[in-house]
């Protein structure tokens, strides 16, 4: 507290500083003598995945650890007046030549773009950020196609995260790379990083139920539809069923679709799928057999079944 005279009182008084609201106040008369109150005092803030500095004071995002100054650097604006040209090529010259870190932000950026198309959450663009740095730190990926490098990290640290997405999701926001290099990319990097490890790979086993409610959800389908389907697929896990999960998703979509009121025709399922006609036939014959007991008797009952559709 410091000592003030106080207009109102009319005597030195005592008065206190309400940093939350800005006020400095009269602890006599509890008038308030200055509003709005500026703090010019360090601001401190405190950063969970910052660990390594103590120093409170610092300002600004957190720094990355994969970028060699940690992603904390100075930038030199245009100036206004007669050194504004001179003073924009030399910011020029610094973003192109004193950040060691430029191709990794890029990629980083690029990464982060993909993840947010896609509403992936930020641990999984993390781990694609790793995924990338330890490729690159490896001098391995010269040559190939950027674009479908960072959508192959993108999707294996969708698998490693137990939220894997289908090539043609992943494909659709890597900037024109195709499934097949996407695809490519993906085995090289596997390969890469295990050899580096000097052991396989964990990526994570892929679920029919990791896709489902995605697609259903795409295809506008009703609540009821949806449990249906989960419970189908639940159930189709038990069975010997050597079909790509992915397949068999689609699969348990058209068979429930067939006993809905509002039936989904084998295109639309397949466009959301990502995976062809043909191939959606071939699992459906495969689950025809078992319908009874993947269908759930509260969707439909047995002698509904009649309705579904021959193989």
């Amino acid at each position: 507290m410091n000592k003030f005279v106080c207009p109102e009182c009319r005597k030195e008084a005592k008065v206190v500083v309400d940093h939350a609201a800005g006020d400095t106040v009269c602890t006599d008369c509890g008038l308030v003598l200055e509003a709005h109150y500026i703090d010019e005092t360090s601001e401190w803030r405190t950063f969970s995945d910052d660990s390594s500095s103590n120093d409170p004071v610092r300002v600004g995002g957190p720094s990355n650890p994969l970028l060699t100054d940690g992603g904390l650097s100075t930038t030199i604006s245009k100036a206004n007046g007669a050194q504004g040209d001179f003073m924009s090529s030399l910011g020029r010259w610094q973003n192109r030549g004193s950040n060691p870190d430029r191709a990794l932000l890029v990629a980083f950026r690029t990464i982060g773009t993909m993840a947010d198309r896609l509403g992936l959450v930020s641990t999984i663009k993390d781990r694609a950020d790793e995924i990338y740095k330890k490729v690159e730190d490896l001098k391995s990926i010269r040559g190939r196609s950027q674009d479908a490098i960072l959508a192959a990290c993108l999707y294996i640290a969708c698998r490693q995260e137990d939220k894997p997405r289908t090539f043609k999701e992943i494909c659709s926001v890597a900037n024109g790379a195709s499934k097949k290099e996407i695809g490519r990319a993906t085995k090289f990097i596997v390969k890469q990083l295990e050899e580096e490890m000097g052991r396989s790979m964990v990526m994570g086993t892929i679920h029919a139920g990791d896709f489902l409610r995605r697609f259903c959800s795409h295809l506008g389908m009703s609540n009821q539809a949806v449990r249906a389907a989960t419970e189908a697929v639940k159930r189709s896990e038990q069975l010997d069923i050597r079909k790509s999960p992915i397949s068999i998703a689609a699969a348990a979509i058209y068979m429930i679709s067939q006993l809905s009121d509002d039936k989904k025709p084998l295109k639309d399922i397949s466009r959301v799928a990502g995976v062809a006609e043909a191939t959606i036939r071939n699992s459906y014959k495969d689950l025809h057999p078992h319908a009874a007991k993947l269908v759930p008797d509260w969707f439909a009952k047995e002698e509904t079944l009649k309705i579904l559709c021959a193989p």
